[in-house]
């Protein structure tokens, strides 16, 4: 029997800066789901990249004194290396700029909207912010500025440009929204949407005047326009699992995609509005994660406060990263990240509560052996909660059920002292235990789950070197 599918992706950031820890925030939550599901039998693909067109990458380059291509190649570089080091267990890293994979499927869809009657031209005047690299309404600004970036020169454009009938799906998709057909996560980014689609989606902007953008992909026989980033890079979702090809209908539609709250409107608009004059089924699940602050700031190149998470991977293991991200910060709120409390997160949680049984019982197990005997310690662990609180993605949550359970573990060891007993039996529930914890804790902290597995698995038990040394 064909296995269950799971297809999640996160969004693909600009290339035009190294990656900051918010995007670090958002591939580890993507991860830990993809292992979650891998964990139970799905065939798991999971996707992630680099968004290398449109304006922001365009004049970053230019003050770099580099061509888009070779500025945005080397920034995408850092997130392929921030997916290694992170230990993400993407199947496939999309780059926009791919013209093998990802031009082919976007020209094949925007030739498709355009055979609906979805795409028109007209000349047009607004606001442009470079940073949301979107056209913005007067009231949308504060003091003539972006909210989202108030350090950046808002423009005023006049040019001739391609739209896309958003308007035309806008009544639908709004009852697909709030019939939960395609369903927002958590429920306050659903009412924010649907807020903001009360009075109606109005049609977008679907390509810049290459005369302002020579920077992305030709808009189908008209050489004087390049698409607007937003149109394409939304298409890395199904040119990342093989669009136009049929393989793509292996795994779409997407299970879950996985965005902050300043990218839900495009996903539940722009894109929805897409798929459907596309005539695609839709994604089943947005979940929308919230924004990093540092010690309470927010992250700011002025304030010089911006978090780099390949700077903290020399430092620190990807496993206390990722703990450290999961643990602390609830799904769909904003959360803080401060050095001091991942290094607190790391010793009073990692290295003395789960470093600590796993020493202890692993060295008692090497000096009396086991037997086997039935696991009553096991019952201790709820793990149909785990399983609940896993869809509905409180990772925090289900970390601070795992750790009761070491708790409980550490306890045991106290109470039972095998040291003095040596009782086999009581080492053999502890044994089992830890396995069963070592293969829950694997979507947070894969690496040291997988030594705990190992080094719990033998059969000659040993001591191994400290699992989590003290930082």
């Amino acid at each position: 029997m064909a296995r269950k599918k799971f297809y999640i992706t996160t969004t693909i950031p600009y290339a035009n800066a190294p990656p900051h820890i918010g995007f670090a925030l958002e591939i580890t939550q993507a991860d830990a789901l993809a292992r979650w599901n891998f964990l139970k039998g799905k065939d798991v693909f999971f996707l992630t990249g680099t968004d290398e067109h449109g304006v922001k990458n365009y004049q970053m380059a230019k003050k770099a004194g580099l061509s888009p291509k070779d500025f945005v190649d080397k920034n995408s570089e850092y997130f392929r290396e921030l997916t290694k080091k992170l230990n993400i267990s993407n199947n496939y890293f999309i780059k926009t700029t791919d013209k093998k994979v990802h031009w082919p499927g976007v020209i094949k869809i925007w030739k498709k909207l355009e055979e609906k009657g979805d795409i028109y031209k007209k000349k047009y005047t607004g606001f442009y912010c470079s940073g949301c690299e979107r056209f913005v309404t007067e009231k949308d600004l504060k003091n003539k500025k972006c909210p989202n970036h108030p350090n950046l020169q808002i423009e005023k454009i006049s040019e001739e440009n391609y739209f896309f009938k958003l308007s035309k799906y806008s009544n639908e998709i709004k009852k697909i929204i709030k019939k939960d057909k395609y369903k927002i996560s958590p429920k306050k980014w659903k009412n924010d949407f649907l807020g903001l689609a009360k009075k109606g989606l109005t049609d977008v902007s679907f390509s810049r005047d290459v005369k302002h953008l020579p920077w992305g992909i030709p808009v189908p026989g008209d050489k004087s326009q390049v698409m607007y980033v937003w149109c394409e890079a939304l298409g890395n979702y199904l040119t990342g699992i093989g669009y136009p090809d049929k393989k793509y209908k292996k795994y779409w539609p997407a299970d879950v995609h996985v965005v902050g709250k300043d990218m839900h409107r495009f996903h539940a608009g722009i894109w929805t509005g897409m798929l459907l004059s596309l005539n695609l089924p839709l994604p089943k699940e947005l979940i929308v994660h919230g924004f990093l602050t540092v010690d309470g700031r927010k992250m700011s190149k002025s304030l010089g406060n911006v978090v780099a998470p390949l700077d903290l991977l020399k430092k620190y293991s990807a496993d206390t990263l990722r703990y450290f991200l999961l643990r602390t910060i609830p799904f769909g709120e904003d959360g803080d990240f401060s050095e001091q409390a991942l290094i607190d997160r790391h010793n009073n949680e990692l290295a003395n509560k789960l470093g600590n049984l796993v020493s202890r019982v692993s060295g008692l197990i090497g000096k009396y052996g086991i037997e086997k005997t039935e696991n009553k310690l096991l019952k201790k662990l709820n793990e149909k909660k785990i399983e609940k609180l896993f869809e509905n993605y409180e990772f925090d949550k289900v970390l601070n059920e795992i750790f009761s359970f070491i708790d409980f573990c550490n306890k045991y060891v106290q109470n039972k002292k095998p040291w003095e007993t040596g009782n086999k039996k009581i080492l053999h529930e502890l044994k089992e235990s830890i396995l069963k914890i070592s293969e829950l804790l694997w979507p947070f902290i894969p690496e040291s789950a997988e030594k705990i597995k190992k080094q719990f698995s033998v059969k000659n038990i040993k001591k191994e070197e400290i699992l989590f040394k003290k930082i």
